[in-house]
Formats: C-alpha cells, sequence, structure tokens
C-alpha cells in the first residue's frame, strides 16, 4: 500500500483553463505528484449545481480539460485522474454526510450568498446548490486526504469540510481523515480588466490560445491607470501585466521590469510585448502536446476509464468503512 499522504483536488468542466488556473492549481498538482500520492478529478456533479439548466458542453469540456492537464505536466501514471460521475460512490457518500450536517453551517458560507449575487441571472435557488460543499466534503473524504490544494476563496469549504469530518467521528468513530488545505503562492492573477482572472468575466488568457489571441488580448490589458503618458513614472504594483510578468518571468528580469517602469525606461506597450513573447514561447510545447492528445481521444478516454477504477478502488473502502460505522446494510 502507498504510505505517502494523499492529495485530491478538482476542476469543474466549465470552460477552458486559463492562465490563473495554471499559476493557482495545475503547477501545484504538477509538483505534488512525485512527492503524494494525488487524486484529481473532473467534478463534473459540481458543474451543475450552477449550470444545470444546460450540460451541454460538460463531455467536451471535460475532455478538453484532461488534455491540457496532461500536456501541462499531470503524469496519469504517477497520479489518478478521473470523472467524478464515474464513481458512484461520491453520491452516495454525498447523501451519508448530507445527513449530519446542520442547515446554518451551509447557509453561512461567504460563496452561497455571494454566488447567489453573481449569478443572478440563474436560477440557483436548489438543494444542489446550497448542498455542494457537503458534495466537495464527500470528494475529499472518500480518498483519505491529508491535504487539499485550494485557492484562498475555498478555504471556507475545506473547514467546513473539516468540521463535517469532526461531527462524523464525534457521532461513529475515528472512520474519517480531516484534510488540511494548501493554498500556493500565487493565489490570485489578475485578468486582463484588472479582476481576478476567470472566465464568468471573460479576461482571461486562457492556456490555448493562439499566438495571434495571445498577443491581442495583452495588447489591451489594463495597466497602471496613473501613467497616462510614455514618459510618466509608473507603478508596478498596481499593474496587471506587471502580475503576470510576476508569475511566468524570471526573478531578476521582473526587478529589472519593476526599476525600468518607475523610471519610466519601459513603456507599457513595450512591457506588454515582452510578456507576449514570453508566453507564447512558454506555452508552445504545451501547446503542440495539446493538439496531439486531442487528436487522439482513445487515448483520454483510457486515462479516464483507468483513474475511474484506481479511485473507486480506494473510494470503495472508504463507503464501506462509514456504511459499517453508520450501520447500514445487511446483504452478504
Amino acid at each position: 500500500m502507498d504510505a505517502r499522504k494523499r492529495v485530491l483536488s478538482g476542476h469543474r468542466p466549465t470552460g477552458l483553463l486559463h492562465l490563473g488556473h495554471l499559476v493557482g492549481a495545475l503547477s501545484n498538482w504538477i509538483q505534488m505528484q512525485d512527492e503524494f500520492e494525488c487524486f484529481y478529478a473532473i467534478v463534473d456533479w459540481h458543474a451543475l449545481t450552477t449550470g444545470y439548466a444546460d450540460p451541454s458542453g460538460i463531455r467536451d469540456s471535460t475532455t478538453e480539460i484532461v488534455a491540457d492537464w496532461i500536456a501541462a505536466g499531470l503524469d496519469p501514471a504517477r497520479c489518478t485522474i478521473f470523472v467524478q460521475s464515474d464513481v458512484k460512490e461520491h453520491a452516495e457518500m454525498h447523501l451519508l454526510l448530507s445527513m449530519i450536517t446542520p442547515l446554518p453551517w451551509l447557509e453561512r458560507v461567504p460563496t452561497y450568498k455571494e454566488q447567489q449575487e453573481q449569478l443572478a441571472d440563474r436560477d440557483i435557488n436548489t438543494y444542489g446548490f446550497l448542498g455542494y460543499p457537503v458534495l466537495q466534503a464527500a470528494d475529499i473524504v472518500l480518498y483519505g486526504a491529508d491535504i487539499v490544494p485550494v485557492g484562498e476563496d475555498q478555504l471556507p469549504h475545506i473547514e467546513l469540510t473539516r468540521e463535517i469530518v469532526r461531527r462524523f467521528n464525534n457521532l461513529y468513530g475515528s472512520v474519517l481523515v480531516e484534510p488540511a488545505a494548501r493554498t500556493t503562492r500565487f493565489p490570485r492573477l489578475p485578468g486582463t480588466d484588472g479582476r481576478k482572472m476567470s472566465k464568468s468575466y471573460g479576461n482571461a488568457i486562457e492556456l490555448s490560445d493562439s499566438p495571434g489571441a495571445m498577443r491581442g488580448k495583452i495588447s489591451k490589458m489594463m495597466t497602471d491607470p496613473a501613467r497616462v503618458r510614455r514618459h510618466d513614472p509608473g507603478h508596478p504594483e498596481v499593474c496587471p501585466v506587471f502580475a503576470i510578468h510576476g508569475a511566468f518571468t524570471p526573478a531578476e528580469r521582473v526587478t529589472e521590469i519593476a526599476a525600468d517602469c518607475r523610471s519610466a525606461a519601459l513603456g507599457c506597450v513595450d512591457c506588454k510585448a515582452d510578456l507576449a513573447s514570453r508566453l507564447i514561447e512558454r506555452f508552445a510545447p504545451f501547446q503542440e502536446k495539446r493538439r496531439e492528445l486531442l487528436s487522439r481521444p482513445d487515448t483520454i478516454n483510457d486515462v479516464l476509464a483507468d483513474g475511474a477504477r484506481r479511485a473507486r478502488a480506494v473510494a470503495s473502502r472508504t463507503l464501506q468503512a462509514v456504511r459499517t460505522a453508520m450501520g447500514l446494510g445487511h446483504a452478504r
């Protein structure tokens, strides 16, 4: 049996991955796959919590995301990549945990009210949306995850999972593992408009963007609003372009860019062109591998089938322990 600590994380299949996903999650996952026993899920049931009215893009998005993951460096031989709905144990664990989770715990999750306001154009007054933190808790505990790599906005969800685990163990004995969150050095990357990079804001630079699309998006990016003329001194600490440089440009060059921006030796147009060239060069091998993977869909299907089999082997053991602890099941 693998004695390494376990990691569980996932991504909703709701569109293409962007630079923020790479910096905030994927790069961390890649580093973890040799140190830990890692399970990475395409959480398609989670996509339904806000997008149930139109699930038409889930399958294609799943394929694209798996291609992105593997092209970026996730290795199916060194981690388990699977689709949540292919492992039915997630559904039963969600049901069982929902039995012990107090309703006020769910209503106080910060993103519950935030997303109701942000997604006011959708009807998300559903049990599925209210209860998705319990489904997330089920995802985590099924694999006995010791560590859950997340962005800062997900920390309340991990704390809720910890509370649910403690309540379960107090009621039924020490069965479930209490996970710990791990955040990344770059928890948030700004988009082209200065807000957090997000598909819903339309401000994202996708990993799959062509060189022309990438250069075009960066050329239109917001910069220091106080820098009106070319020779005005800049304030790199407030510039979204500089923030992306900080994530992808070598540290010594970042220091030079900051100094040249402040002295007005470097203009915004040239700074953007520098960033675009670096990103295009950086992602050329990734995009070539991604295209090759998408040309062989059977390879991706095989990865997901093998991942589901490996995930189910672990999840079923945990679920059986939970069923036994709760006094469920009678058939022999």
